[in-house]
This record gives C-alpha cells, sequence and structure tokens, in this order.
C-alpha cells in the first residue's frame, strides 16, 4: 500500500522551537527550530519511506473560524522574533528536501491536512500525520494514524481509533464532542465553563455526543452540572463547530501533486553547510548508504 506522510507545519516548528536551546549559525541567524525540523524530517522519511509527503502551514493569523469567534485564539502570545525568522528557512529546507508544502488564506493547516487525508483514504493510501496538536486526532481512522510529539521532536505517542478507545473510551469523531463540552484554552475555544476531561467524558459515555447531552440535560445527574448545561448550550454548539477539522476546505492541492520521489544530495549539504549543522551532515554517509539498500525511490 502506498503511504502518505503528513506534517503539521506550524505545529512541528513551535515544538522544536521550544524543545531545543536557542541556537544561532555564524551569522547570527537563530537555527534551533529549523534544526529539529531538518531532524525530525531525515527520520520520518527514514522510518516511514513515504510515496507521498505534504507539509501544511498556516497562511496566516486570521481564518474562517474567526469570523464565527472573534475571540478564538485570542490571548495567544505573539511568536517570538526568533522563531518566526526561522518559517523562511524551513521552508527553504523543504524545498531542498523536494517536499511539497502548502498553505491556504483563511484555512489552518489542520484543515488541509483534513481534506488532504479524507482524499487520500479514497484513493487507498494509509496516511501518517505528524503534529503537536492533539486535535488532529479526530482524524484518526483504519488508514490514518496520528502521531503526537512528547518529548522533544523525535518522540512521538501513536494514536489510532484503537488507542483512543482505550485511552478515552472514544471514537476518534467523539474528540470533537469532548472538545465543544470541555473547551480548550489553548484555541481560547470555550466549552461549558466548570467543565474539565472526566465531567465531558462522563457525559459523552452517557449520551455519546455534544447534542444528545444538551437534548438530555434534565438527565444529567447533578443540578448544578445540568445548570451550567442549560446555559451553556450556544457556547457547546460553538466549540464544537471551532474544534471541527474542516475536511472539505477548497485546497489546489490534490494527491497527485504530492507524489514524492526523493531529493538531491546536492541541493541539501549546501544548505545544511550554510545553516551550521555539523551533527546533522556527519550522518549522511551513512543515511544515504542506508537509503540506497532499502529503497529505489529515492535519487540521491
Amino acid at each position: 500500500m502506498n503511504k502518505m506522510v503528513l506534517i503539521d507545519g506550524n505545529s512541528i516548528a513551535n515544538r522544536a522551537f521550544y524543545a531545543l536551546p536557542l541556537l544561532s549559525n555564524e551569522k547570527g541567524v537563530y537555527t534551533n527550530a529549523v534544526y529539529g525540523f531538518a531532524m525530525m524530517i531525515m527520520n520520518v522519511l527514514e522510518k516511514e519511506q513515504p510515496n507521498h509527503v505534504l507539509v501544511a502551514f498556516d497562511a496566516g493569523k486570521t481564518t474562517f473560524r474567526h469570523s464565527q469567534y472573534k475571540e478564538y485564539k485570542g490571548g495567544r502570545q505573539k511568536t517570538p522574533s526568533e522563531l518566526s525568522e526561522q518559517f523562511p528557512f524551513i521552508r527553504e529546507l523543504l524545498d531542498a528536501y523536494s517536499i511539497p508544502r502548502y498553505e491556504l488564506p483563511n484555512y489552518e493547516a489542520d484543515d488541509i491536512i483534513g481534506t488532504i487525508t479524507k482524499q487520500a483514504e479514497k484513493d487507498g493510501l494509509e496516511v501518517v500525520i505528524i503534529t503537536g496538536d492533539r486535535d488532529l486526532t479526530q482524524l484518526a481512522s483504519e488508514k490514518t494514524t496520528v502521531y503526537i510529539t512528547k518529548k522533544g521532536i523525535t518522540d512521538m505517542e501513536q494514536n489510532t481509533p484503537a488507542s483512543l478507545k482505550e485511552k478515552y473510551d472514544l471514537t476518534p469523531e467523539q474528540i470533537i464532542d469532548m472538545k465543544g463540552l470541555m473547551g480548550d484554552s489553548s484555541d481560547n475555544i470555550p466549552g461549558i465553563p466548570g467543565v474539565g476531561e472526566k465531567t465531558a467524558l462522563k457525559l459523552l459515555h452517557q449520551f455519546g455526543t455534544v447534542e444528545e447531552v444538551l437534548a438530555n440535560a434534565d438527565k444529567i445527574s447533578g443540578k448544578k452540572l445540568q445548570e451550567k448545561v442549560v446555559d451553556n448550550k450556544e457556547s457547546a454548539i460553538m466549540s464544537k463547530e471551532l474544534a471541527t477539522i474542516n475536511t472539505d476546505s477548497p485546497i489546489e492541492m490534490k494527491v497527485t501533486d504530492t507524489k514524492y520521489a526523493g531529493y538531491d544530495i546536492e541541493k541539501v549539504v549546501p544548505l545544511l553547510k550554510e545553516l551550521g549543522f555539523a551533527t546533522i551532515l556527519k550522518k549522511y554517509p551513512r543515511r544515504i548508504q542506508r537509503t540506497r539498500k532499502r529503497t529505489r525511490e529515492y535519487h540521491i
């Protein structure tokens, strides 16, 4: 079966930036996020051996969700300049690796990933998603596995329908309902005030969805919780909508556009030298030999 790897560019860059010390090259350019991203790319390509790859980025700070709730993601601190100035180098790194990248105004990277995932599944591909954002676990299926970065950017937690069932006793689709009830402080999604993960899970195990929780509010045990649910019905519905990844975004990227045939070492090495990544460069002779033995799809 052909395999597609989808990478949440902004999420991985942020995770790399905060996981690694603030590094810079001899020109004084900050490089820790680029370094972490490069390590992740190398590990993923070697481990997954994908036929298709795409890195999705957020196109800006404002999306269609802000028209529904203007405080969406409000309160987030401004991206440090030490990180923002590294994004051009991350894009340059991806170009050197011949890895397609895509962003779409008014939509988030999550929506791009969700849309291309559904297309890939219809085409019979196995999909692997790499992210630091648990929202994407709603995309897990029999064909799609979602890996969440844990410690640093190379230690990852595997999320499948089976693992979500074991951890939460929920389906991937119900992850959206959980966010609708408990909200998400990182995205400033309100949910129902006073409802945390434990209570949200209890309600979903009993009723199944946000809509059924609201429709059966009179059956909820505990008067205070009943009142919270009744008083915040609109917030719960809106929160679920905000947490729902758009899997039908108007992207111009098709599965065929993500075909990955390997990278040109003559493009990769000069950039790694410019960035001052001596540690990575030392690994290349070994990795090149290993890659040549394992697959014919890498032309390096």
